[in-house]
């Protein structure tokens, strides 16, 4: 079976979603969140400070916690077709990709965006131009 960059985002995506309901990280929060069967687990607007609410930090990092690895799953299916497919992933999704990872590792630098991502990224454009030369 050969590894592809998208099947790499797929990984990524489940270990992020995996971790984030285990018992050391968000498990407190996702038991919560099951006993309301997963429905209107944050007040929304409502609990913004604008609104003079008062946001649960907690629920809201573990639902993005979540939530940004199920989001990586289609994405990594979708670079894994690319990739299949065309041979290459284009490099405008690349350098999108680069964006958001700094944006994250500028933002959270101790985290899976510093640790994966980053140099993920960075092997995804490196490939990319070895692929270009070569043709």
């Amino acid at each position: 079976m050969r590894v592809t960059n998208g099947k790499i985002l797929i990984l990524f995506g489940i270990i992020h979603s995996l971790f984030g309901i285990s018992p050391i990280v968000f498990a407190r929060q996702f038991i919560g969140f099951a006993n309301k069967f997963f429905f209107k687990i944050s007040e929304g607007l409502l609990e913004s400070p604008l609104l003079s609410g008062q946001m649960n930090y907690e629920n809201f990092a573990a639902f993005w916690f979540f939530y940004f690895g199920l989001l990586l799953i289609p994405i990594g299916i979708l670079v894994n077709y690319v990739e299949n497919v065309h041979g290459q992933i284009p490099k405008n999704f690349i350098w999108a990709y680069i964006i958001v990872v700094l944006i994250g590792v500028f933002m959270v630098p101790f985290s899976g965006m510093t640790f994966l991502m980053l140099p993920h990224s960075i092997f995804m454009l490196v490939q990319r131009n070895k692929k270009a030369k070569i043709v």
